[in-house]
């Protein structure tokens, strides 16, 4: 199976550019020149040198000998929550900011969930010394409090998103309607692999860094680049796919994500795409959308602020269908305890949606040979409230 993106924007059935007619030159200008300016040594140089020295990777691929125990076969995590920022967001937004620079861009805007990819965002811009905005739903900025005076220090302006959910979704919406006002000097950072094309594509591709380096740190201790799973949380997509993208076409790596089930798929407070949603158009792509039957977006729910999103990445969305990645549903509940339990087992404390990652390794039939690579998206230090109050 080919899972890279056509030339028409495509994974399949899914992907494209349903975009206004305003930004139809920015896309298209985009599109015509990411994949020429990336393949520069100017940029690659850049870019390396930024994650290398700025950013900290290599990320290392830690052997978590309690947990392994635990469950009964070998568990490596992927630790980008030592990354610069907290979280994988990081290898995004420097790529980007180049992308901003090269194309002269004087301002740059940002949607965020969890704020992480705020707080990656609104650093690239102090780093580039670029003009930030970065929009969050209102209820985010209340649960992700610390992330939002990260983003004010680093100089951004965080601007609430009072509709609707108050949630990413939201955010991601009035994010589009500033970029359609502010076309001409504006660059959009999005921070997952969603939206129109050819922002999938571009942001799959720079965060391939973390499977590149799975597969060489993999050999070095193991002997074989090829794990038996590699699991990933996914809400649009974006760290999954850096942990996923070089094992596409490897079909003896089984890929598994967790997606967020909140209080059950069938509560009516869940963002399980991937079991109750449909073909359908959100954010500028075709994709499997949470939608009633006249296309009214489902509002969704989790206990992560990064992963209520009503729809997943249109590449998911052809992983899926052609079953190349297994979805496994994870509660509230399953992520909290499984989040608690690795702060206890290995002294680390996961971001909650990292923590469905983890939650799903008591659900897969291992045997005591398994190797399997959970990617640690992001340190918990904002959650730090999710998790003391959660079970009070």
């Amino acid at each position: 199976m080919n899972y890279q993106v056509n030339e028409n924007g495509f994974y399949g059935e899914f992907g494209g550019a349903y975009i206004p007619e305003m930004l139809h030159h920015n896309i298209e200008e985009l599109k015509n020149c990411y994949l020429e300016i990336m393949q520069k040594e100017s940029f690659k140089q850049e870019f390396s040198s930024l994650l290398q020295d700025y950013v900290g990777r290599p990320s290392p691929l830690y052997h978590a000998k309690r947990l392994s125990e635990k469950i009964g076969a070998k568990v490596y995590l992927k630790r980008e929550d030592l990354n610069h920022t907290g979280a994988h967001k990081i290898n995004n937004t420097i790529g980007q900011i180049l992308l901003a620079k090269h194309l002269g861009k004087t301002r740059v805007i940002a949607e965020t969930g969890a704020g992480q990819h705020g707080v990656a965002t609104a650093t690239v811009c102090a780093l580039a010394g670029i003009d930030c905005v970065i929009y969050m739903g209102e209820i985010d900025t209340q649960r992700q409090a610390p992330n939002v005076e990260r983003m004010k220090l680093l100089g951004a302006e965080v601007k609430p998103a009072t509709s609707g959910s108050k949630t990413l979704k939201d955010a991601t919406n009035e994010a589009i309607q500033d970029w359609v006002r502010n076309a001409e000097d504006t660059f959009y950072i999005i921070g997952s692999v969603v939206g129109p094309h050819p922002y999938p594509d571009l942001v799959a591709r720079l965060q391939s860094v973390i499977s590149e380096e799975i597969k060489k740190q993999l050999t070095e201790k193991e002997k074989t680049p090829n794990p038996d799973y590699i699991v990933a949380c996914v809400g649009g997509g974006s760290n999954a796919t850096g942990a996923f993208y070089h094992y596409l076409n490897t079909p003896e790596v089984k890929l598994i994500a967790a997606e967020a089930s909140g209080k059950g798929v069938n509560s009516g407070k869940t963002a399980a795409t991937s079991v109750i949603g449909t073909p359908g158009i959100i954010h500028g792509s075709k994709t499997m959308v949470m939608q009633t039957e006249d296309g009214q977006i489902i509002e969704p729910y989790s206990v992560s602020a990064g992963l209520d999103y009503p729809g997943v990445g249109p590449l998911y969305a052809h992983l899926h269908k052609e079953k190349r990645v297994e979805f496994i549903t994870i509660t509230d509940d399953e992520a909290i305890t499984a989040g608690i339990e690795l702060c206890k087992l290995e002294g680390i404390i996961p971001a909650v949606e990292s923590a469905h990652a983890l939650a799903v390794l008591d659900k897969l039939a291992t045997k005591a040979s398994d190797i399997i690579v959970v990617n640690l998206s992001g340190r918990g230090d904002k959650d730090l409230n999710t998790y003391t109050n959660y079970f009070n």
